[in-house]
């Protein structure tokens, strides 16, 4: 009897681990899938004369380019109530379409900065996200701490960034850029831990773990790009 215990107990641990596995696995694709999205547009905006002009003007951006770039703040907002009543197509489109219209935003980095120093800051971001995200699955200590400062930092950084549009302070820029690069790689090891925390917590069916794997996955997107830019300020080589 006793044996046979074990063997459950075995049995269901594995289940666990193959479940959350899956859980995160698919979390880091649609994640990927988002990159692909905002990246590919974001090009193809930088490389069409036709479509800068729809977006961009000589002196900024055109009043579709500002609509287009705070469209992703809306569908952030958005995104909860969605998530919560929309149906897993309309969560996915809502998710796919917050990727395209990010690339606007991203889209002058390719006229700004080397393709070469885009390409090498990617592949440094990428790692160190890759290794700040295994951190956050492995590690034992408890980083909800670190959620609650890295929050406050966040909403410090954006009203610093929003007051700096005024000061045009390059001191600023650049100390905000280091808080950025510190803050969004703590919370790229708090997030991974909290949809780890996620999974444990809830009972999942199909569908719930497709909603859960698709908001694990604009969290993440967002921890990476926000990551991206202020290491592209700091070490990007301009044009």
């Amino acid at each position: 009897m006793f044996e046979s215990d074990k063997i459950t107990s075995y049995s269901n641990a594995q289940l666990v681990d193959e479940g959350l596995r899956n859980f995160m696995l698919k979390i880091y694709n649609y994640m990927a899938g988002g990159l692909t999205v905002t990246g590919l547009v974001a090009y193809w905006l930088a490389n069409s004369p036709a479509a800068l002009k729809l977006f961009f003007t000589p002196t900024g951006y055109s009043a579709l380019g500002w609509l287009a770039l705070f469209a992703p703040l809306i569908l952030v907002f958005a995104f909860g109530w969605v998530l919560n009543r929309g149906t897993i197509r309309q969560v996915q489109a809502t998710f796919w379409g917050f990727s395209a219209l990010m690339a606007v935003s991203l889209a002058p980095i390719f006229l700004i900065y080397t393709g070469a120093s885009i390409a090498r800051v990617f592949l440094i971001t990428a790692a160190s996200f890759g290794g700040l995200s295994l951190y956050g699955y492995t590690t034992k200590k408890n980083l909800n701490a670190w959620g609650r400062f890295l929050v406050m930092g966040v909403i410090g950084l954006i009203i610093a960034s929003i007051v700096n549009i005024f000061m045009k302070s390059t001191g600023l820029y650049y100390a905000l850029s280091y808080l950025t690069v510190f803050i969004f790689a703590g919370l790229t090891a708090y997030d991974t831990q909290k949809l780890k925390s996620l999974y444990f917590s809830a009972t999942y069916n199909e569908e719930i773990a497709e909603r859960g794997a698709i908001s694990g996955a604009l969290s993440l997107y967002l921890d990476f790009i926000n990551m991206f830019m202020a290491l592209l300020r700091l070490m990007g080589d301009r044009r």
